[in-house]
């Protein structure tokens, strides 16, 4: 069954909604919060600088997703928000294992969970690069940017 190009090239636009607003979930998350308490987890994990990256990663996570979103500056916001994953895979997850769900018992009829590998980190790179190779869809900003009618200069009356 091939897909119809009308609707395959609606395809980014989940891609888009996913990768876009988890970024930003987390940014807004880690914002509220207070970053002090997101660079005090940084400082834990022996991360450089934690209070600058602190903010670097929130402000990345926060115009990266708003970017992704929209569909505009894509490439551009690509490189931080895959650094960002990069990093919480080699100083998180990765101890971890790759799943992402790691089911240690169930208590009283509820399920308790450890903590998650890298399995999701690397879906958000694959969807950033994937929206990167491919573009942001038919909805993305980039598109209507990019494709701007030119305006002609205003005549000056005498």
């Amino acid at each position: 069954m091939t897909p119809s190009p009308r609707l395959a090239r609606w395809a980014p636009l989940p891609v888009r909604l996913i990768v876009g607003g988890g970024f930003l979930q987390h940014g807004i998350a880690k914002w509220m919060h207070g970053p002090s308490n997101f660079a005090n987890i940084l400082q834990a994990l022996n991360v450089p600088h934690p209070n600058l990256m602190a903010i670097l990663t929130i402000a990345a996570e926060i115009l990266g997703g708003c970017a992704v979103l929209l569909g505009a500056f894509i490439p551009l916001a690509a490189v931080p928000m895959t650094i960002v994953l990069l990093v919480a895979i080699f100083t998180v997850h990765l101890p971890n294992g790759f799943s992402s769900i790691r089911l240690k018992s169930v208590t009283a009829g509820r399920a308790q969970f450890g903590p998650p590998g890298y399995e999701c980190d690397l879906l958000y790179i694959a969807g950033i690069i994937t929206l990167v190779l491919g573009g942001p869809g038919p909805l993305g900003l980039s598109r209507r940017i990019h494709t701007a009618p030119a305006q002609s200069p205003v005549e000056e009356v005498s």
